[in-house]
This record gives C-alpha cells, sequence and structure tokens, in this order.
C-alpha cells in the first residue's frame, strides 16, 4: 500500500491528468513546463483548481514541500467501500491535540487517513448529540472538509458530481453492511438445524 501510495507522489504527471495537491483537492494539470522568468531550469505543473474556479497554482515538479498524487482510480474506491467497516478512527489522546490529529489527517492526501478523520468526527458527533449536548464546531468543520476531499475525488475516476460520488459511495457502504448482516443470520439459521 505505502509502496503504492509513494510511487503515485512521484510520478510526473501529464496535461490532462487529475491530481490531488495538498489541501487544495483536486486539481487538473494545465501544462507542465519552465516557469519563463524565474532564472531557473525547473519544471512546473500548472494546476487548476477542480472545485475552486479562477484559481491557478503553479507547482515545482520535483517540490516536496506539499503531497501532490494521482488521482485513485476506480478499483481503489471499490476497495475504499469494500474496507469502510475494518479502517480504525483517528487515535486521539486528548482533546487539547484534536486539532492538530485531525489537520495531519487532511494533509496527508491520504484516503483512508480522511476516511478515519470522517468516521472519528462523525461518532464523537453522534455521542455528544445522544449525550445531549451539541456537536463540536471544530469536528463538523473537519468533517465537512475530509467528506469534500474524499468524494470530490471519489468523483473523478466514477465521472460524477461531488455530490452524486457522495450518494453513491454512502448508498454502497450501506448496502453492504445490510449484506453482510444478512450474511450472518443466515449463516446462524443454518447452524441452528
Amino acid at each position: 500500500m505505502y509502496a503504492f501510495f509513494y510511487e503515485r507522489m512521484v510520478k510526473v504527471f501529464k496535461v490532462g491528468e487529475y491530481v490531488v495537491h495538498g489541501n487544495d483537492g483536486v486539481c487538473k494539470v494545465e501544462a507542465v513546463e519552465p516557469m519563463s522568468g524565474m532564472g531557473n531550469d525547473r519544471i512546473y505543473y500548472t494546476l487548476v483548481p477542480v472545485y475552486s474556479s479562477g484559481s491557478k497554482l503553479f507547482v515545482p515538479t520535483d517540490s516536496t514541500k506539499v503531497i501532490t498524487r494521482a488521482v485513485i482510480t476506480k478499483n481503489d474506491v471499490k476497495t475504499l467501500m469494500e474496507e469502510w467497516d475494518d479502517i480504525e478512527t483517528l487515535s486521539v489522546e486528548n482533546d487539547k491535540k484534536r486539532e492538530d490529529v485531525y489537520k495531519a489527517a487532511l494533509r496527508s492526501c491520504d484516503t483512508r487517513q480522511w476516511v478515519k478523520l470522517i468516521k472519528t468526527s462523525y461518532q464523537r458527533n453522534q455521542t455528544r448529540l445522544a449525550n445531549g449536548k451539541k456537536a463540536t464546531t471544530s469536528d463538523e468543520r473537519y468533517l465537512h472538509m475530509a467528506q469534500e476531499n474524499l468524494f470530490g475525488e471519489m468523483a473523478i475516476p466514477l465521472n460524477m458530481s461531488r455530490g452524486e460520488a457522495e450518494d453513491y459511495f454512502i448508498g454502497k457502504v450501506k448496502s453492504g453492511k445490510k449484506e453482510k448482516k444478512s450474511k450472518k443470520s443466515s449463516s446462524k439459521s443454518k447452524s441452528k438445524k
């Protein structure tokens, strides 16, 4: 898994490809060329964020400051849906470090870290609501950012809008849980016979 992820980070991307670039999310590679007037011979990507109009990013192809990696594939989406229940929540030692843990998960540009963040924040909010407390602003904010990142990226290989990708993913995860419950109950009834 990590070798696969690393391989995607060091790849040189072509014009027209989609990448994930740090906190900017999904971008389309518009150009790969030297920057004129920069006084060096570094090659730069011109990246156009897919979900924020009117901006362009100029990123050195050899930069290691911010992660730039290929967008996940349809098979990666399928695997993520299948593994949803097995992906753990984030480990947060204490509430004072919660925001740092959430930020690190977002900055990782790792879809599994985003899933962990979504699950952690959602479960925490549900627990708070069940105890008569409000959901925290911090949890709501980071939950939203992780969902935007995850479903925005998934939309590309699925050829859907971000909202459609979210609905599709949630529907598949829920139907997968129903199938697992159905299989467990049918195997229990067979073992009783």
